[in-house]
């Protein structure tokens, strides 16, 4: 199976690697960015590429429209791609931090996704892939943002394969990867720098002493697999006749689908408080 597909977040990483690696496959690809300036630089590559940014939904309006104006109005496939993280204690995130994540990391999915729904419903059939994390399975400590719309992520997304399995063919899966040699990281420390005024908080010394030396190290995780690792999951949740609810990727991934199984919730927090 090969058809139409729109792909966001695709300037790097996971969207990049998934754009390049289903237009070999034969699929025609709508490859969306954020940023215009790496919408022209796809372009130039020879991908379709348009500006779709989830924070503004003005731009994800006019992307979808760009992107169904390429593909002659069909669209068999929609992956979700492309969130940031605010590292930091929960005490130590402001109101209007935790808003502007949703709206890039939640709410403009769900509106985008609204959006791709009556056009897979009008051709009968359709595959829609949501991005998640193993942070989407378990609570890891400074990661409260990011966490937190990753488990409403999971869930709405859980009521919506159940609800479009009663009365459509639209199949609806999440891809739960983690860690990724991304750019992730990177991107998180800016926001921590705009965001978190670390110096005066109660934390200080924790972020001085455990938060910043990893946000800010070069050193890979030992158990982190490139881009690719998420492409495979993707070409299986795309093109297998009856694709899963899930697809882990990573061994800390299957490894937090065990534990969220099998141990209590203080056994859990006992672990995962240890790192």
């Amino acid at each position: 199976m090969t058809g139409s597909i729109l792909i966001t977040g695709c300037s790097s990483g996971i969207g990049l690697d998934a754009a390049r690696t289903l237009t070999s496959r034969g699929w025609t690809v709508i490859a969306s960015c954020r940023n215009p300036d790496d919408t022209a630089r796809l372009r130039a590559e020879g991908l379709n590429s348009v500006t779709l940014d989830y924070a503004d939904p003005g731009s994800v309006e006019s992307g979808l429209t760009e992107a169904l104006d390429l593909t002659g109005g069909r669209l068999d496939a929609l992956f979700n791609n492309g969130a940031y993280a605010i590292p930091c204690a929960v005490e130590d995130l402001p109101r209007d931090a935790l808003k502007e994540l949703f709206e890039a990391n939640l709410f403009g999915w769900h509106d985008l996704t609204r959006r791709v729904i009556p056009v897979m419903r009008s051709q009968g059939s359709g595959r829609i892939v949501n991005c998640s994390s193993v942070l989407g399975l378990i609570p890891v400590k400074w990661r409260g943002a990011y966490v937190a719309s990753k488990f409403a992520l999971e869930g709405l997304t859980d009521v919506m394969r159940m609800e479009l399995a009663e009365d459509t063919s639209i199949h609806v899966s999440l891809i739960e990867p983690g860690p990724i040699g991304t750019k992730f990281r990177a991107n998180a420390a800016k926001a921590f720098e705009r965001w978190i005024d670390w110096e005066r908080s109660p934390r200080a010394a924790q972020y001085r002493d455990s938060l910043i030396p990893r946000l800010y190290s070069d050193r890979p995780d030992k158990l982190q697999l490139g881009p690719e690792a998420v492409t495979a999951k993707l070409i299986s949740a795309l093109e297998t006749p009856r694709p899963k609810p899930r697809y882990y990727v990573t061994t800390p991934t299957y490894m937090a689908g065990a534990m969220r199984r099998v141990l209590s919730t203080r056994a859990m927090d006992r672990v995962l408080m240890r790192r």
